[in-house]
């Protein structure tokens, strides 16, 4: 039986804008991207009139992904339900700098980073290949508890990272060439252990583009 989500990045900060690295920072969301979860509301809300329903509405529990999580909950009427599992990756003490900084302060470290081995953690991070098992069994009770559903997931760019290359069997250690867009709808079938990516990186409801479509550059940042 079919379990459709709805993986939703949240919207702009500030920190988005300059490449700094967020991670688990915990960065409020900037003006700009309060308008998007706005936006994403109305539009879920108009989608839900025409008998696309949301059986519930999950978040990561940092303010980034509450803030564009909660609107879309309250145009709906349901309860956000929050966990903690689908956070942004850890990147220790790269969280706060943008890649100028990490290479400068941890030359050896990005060194490493930049060749793309899924089992490197920054100093007191978390390594690529630990977030892609934390989100894939996060998404496993989630999935279980909503047969033949449908519902939402507000997260992170890592966590749409993860959920991309599980459906489409990418390695971990492959170039990313999609995008990872602020308040972006990315609608994912799951049945039967497998994923099918359903559509990507809809922003249909978004009158401009978001400035933190980063898939271009070498370094990708903790969103």
């Amino acid at each position: 039986m079919t379990t459709q989500i709805l993986f939703i990045r949240h919207g702009e900060t500030d920190w988005n804008r300059i490449k700094r690295i967020q991670g688990h920072v915990d960065i409020p969301l900037a003006t700009t991207g309060l308008a998007q979860a706005q936006r994403l509301a109305r539009r879920m809300a108009e989608e839900a009139k025409q008998g696309a329903r949301l059986d519930a509405i999950y978040s990561s529990d940092l303010q980034r992904a509450q803030q564009t999580a909660q609107p879309v909950a309250d145009a709906l009427g349901l309860p956000l339900q929050l966990r903690e599992n689908l956070r942004e990756r850890s990147y220790g003490a790269f969280q706060g700098h943008d890649n100028d900084e990490i290479a400068q302060r941890f030359p050896d470290e990005y060194a490493h980073w930049q060749t793309r081995d899924p089992g490197f953690s920054p100093p007191d991070g978390e390594s690529q290949r630990a977030l892609y098992h934390r989100v894939l069994h996060a998404i496993e009770p989630l999935v279980a508890a909503h047969p033949g559903g449908r519902i939402a997931c507000v997260a992170h760019g890592g966590v749409l990272d993860c959920v991309r290359r599980f459906a489409c069997g990418l390695p971990l250690d492959a170039p990313r060439d999609y995008p990872l867009l602020n308040t972006s709808v990315n609608t994912v079938d799951f049945d039967n252990g497998k994923a099918t990516i359903v559509t990507w990186a809809d922003v249909s409801h978004l009158d401009a583009p978001s400035e933190d479509d980063s898939f271009k550059k070498a370094a990708e940042p903790g969103r």
